[in-house]
């Protein structure tokens, strides 16, 4: 008796049929802070912010994280409600939503913003499973001058790339 080998079609079709998990990436974030160290952490939403991240309509830009009570909630970031999924609640969509943290890795950013002066940003929203995660960051604001050699960095390996092109057209 023979085992069957598994479906590999059912199998590419899974991982085809998973796409992107990213939702929202705060990109000013890396040109604005230097990122010093990254958590994962859950995010209390409603029904209807639920509904339109899966429509694609969330902003991370202008978000930030704030401590308050022992609890970590973010601010500032936008969840855009869809007309038809919010009828029956006034959407706001810039409110103040909880991030759900273990309680040591709250005390930890707590004692690094308090201590260090160091804030707390979204970095990227995500799909966990069935679940929106938040990438949050222990990040350190940027001098001027920073700023200036990480666009001067970016622009040179984009120009890298651009001769590394017209020099290989055969690979």
């Amino acid at each position: 008796m023979s085992k069957k080998a598994p479906n590999d079609k059912a199998k590419a079709k899974s991982k085809a049929g998973s796409g992107d998990r990213t939702i929202a990436l705060n990109k000013r974030a890396r040109f604005e802070y230097h990122l010093v160290e990254r958590f994962e952490a859950g995010i209390e939403l409603q029904g209807w912010e639920v509904k339109a991240i899966r429509a694609g309509r969330a902003n991370l830009t202008d978000g930030y994280a704030y401590v308050q009570d022992g609890e970590i909630y973010l601010i500032g970031a936008q969840i855009t409600p869809l007309i038809q999924a919010s009828t029956h609640v006034v959407a706001n969509d810039r409110r103040t939503r909880k991030l759900l943290l273990h309680r040591h890795e709250i005390d930890k950013l707590i004692g690094r913003v308090e201590r260090d002066g160091y804030t707390i940003v979204p970095t990227a929203m995500y799909w966990s499973g069935n679940k929106v995660k938040l990438e949050i960051a222990l990040a350190k604001g940027k001098k001027e001058h920073d700023k200036r050699d990480t666009a001067r960095d970016r622009d040179w390996q984009r120009e890298k790339q651009r001769v590394m092109r017209r020099n290989n057209k055969d690979a």
